[in-house]
């Protein structure tokens, strides 16, 4: 009787531990996926950016 509930709980552990693992990586493949976003909405806010002070650039008169 006891050699089953050492078994119960031998199980149960090693289920929770795979849930937690699985929760882990989740999490990881969330970040992950928020980086690339981000990443990628700088980059384009960076060349909108770029583009509007080129423009405000070109049409300030020269300084001697």
């Amino acid at each position: 009787m006891m050699e089953r509930a050492n078994l119960l709980l031998s199980y149960l552990q090693a289920r929770l531990e795979r849930e937690e693992a699985q929760a882990l990586v989740e999490y990881a493949l969330i970040i992950a996926l928020i980086a690339l976003l981000a990443v990628g909405g700088l980059t384009l806010a960076g060349q909108h950016v770029n583009t509007l002070f080129s423009s405000i650039a070109d049409q300030l008169p020269a300084i001697p």
